[in-house]
């Protein structure tokens, strides 16, 4: 069986001022520091954690503390926020809808930034960063005017941005399921309702550390972290406290959901009781009559006129007609 080809993880930087941008691609480590000692912003995104060679690389030229590396190599990190003082590390997640799919998943992104540097680290090839990189390049962004605090930011609030692409389509799904339950509910629409419910939970167990993440920031106290950085930060986290709010509502709205489709089942079902309950409560004096004609005893009045099976079908249909008569009356049917 062949070997499955190992991707190397993709270096890029850009060192960037308010005037000039730098933009390369790096196959070493080694290669960063030239532009950290520029005085420029620096912004080291890599690409895949695969290698753990260029973690540890990365981790001896901007000398990082191990736990901080261990925790960039295992994806399934909790979001979270680290003052090393020289640097601050953070970890956050990033959900990603695939169309073909239709499939939710979630995506690692460590962020690390000092003084003048930022180094990303993106768990998959699928660069949430690109809009960013554009704005940089332009050299119009209010991104070039300041440090890397304020790159930290623009990162945040991208994917946090993000989020609410994510919602759209949760909602869509949402009203597509509502509309099918309202109509023509199906066991399918169950596992549909489920299926979104895990996916509500896995956004809340990626916004509700956010929200915890960037409070922090803003209570750190850190020097790495400049006063107007801070009215941003507030921005973003407003949005991760609407975004809460959205999942709680899709939460609730899916739930009733399932009250209302398990409601409905219920309701059929009954339905249909009712109506077997009503035939055969109209066949019970059906069948005393015809049980009293079938015994086998050897006299009986009605066996000698030729009339008497008709007469016998007929009463036993006035007495269904009569039964259907006062059902209705008692608005039973």
């Amino acid at each position: 069986m062949a070997k499955k080809e190992k991707k190397e993880p993709g270096i890029s930087l850009i060192s960037y001022n308010n005037k000039t941008v730098t933009e390369k691609q790096l196959s070493k480590a080694e290669e960063i520091f030239p532009f950290i000692a520029s005085g420029s912003v620096t912004w080291i995104d890599i690409k895949g954690i695969e290698d753990p060679q260029v973690i540890e690389d990365i981790g001896r030229q901007f000398n990082l503390h191990p736990l901080l590396l261990e925790d960039i190599s295992h994806s399934d990190q909790r979001p979270k926020i680290d003052n090393y003082g020289d640097y601050l590390f953070i970890i956050i997640k990033v959900i990603h809808h695939d169309k073909e799919s239709d499939q939710f998943s979630n995506e690692q992104i460590s962020l690390i930034f000092g003084k003048n540097f930022l180094i990303s680290f993106q768990e998959n090839e699928k660069d949430s960063f690109n809009p960013i990189r554009k704005k940089i390049c332009s050299l119009n962004s209010r991104i070039n005017k300041n440090g890397p605090d304020y790159l930290a930011y623009s990162l945040i609030d991208a994917i946090v941005d993000s989020y609410f692409a994510v919602f759209e389509i949760l909602g869509e799904k949402i009203e597509e399921i509502e509309e099918k339950i309202l109509t023509r509910p199906t066991p399918e629409t169950v596992r549909e309702m489920h299926f979104l419910k895990r996916k509500t939970i896995l956004l809340k167990k990626s916004i509700w550390p956010l929200r915890e993440v960037i409070l922090s920031l803003e209570r750190s106290g850190s020097p790495l972290i400049k006063k107007n950085t801070l009215i941003y930060m507030r921005d973003v986290y407003d949005h991760t406290i609407q975004m809460i709010d959205r999942v709680e509502t899709s939460r609730e709205i899916l739930t009733s959901m399932l009250d209302v489709y398990l409601t409905g089942t219920s309701n059929r079902l009954t339905e249909a009781m009712k109506v077997l309950t009503m035939i055969g409560t109209i066949f019970i004096p059906l069948t005393f009559i015809t049980g009293i004609y079938g015994m086998n005893f050897e006299f009986f009045p009605e066996l000698g006129w030729k009339y008497g099976y008709f007469a016998v079908l007929g009463v036993m249909l006035l007495v269904s007609l009569g039964m259907i008569f006062y059902f209705k009356r008692k608005k039973w049917i």
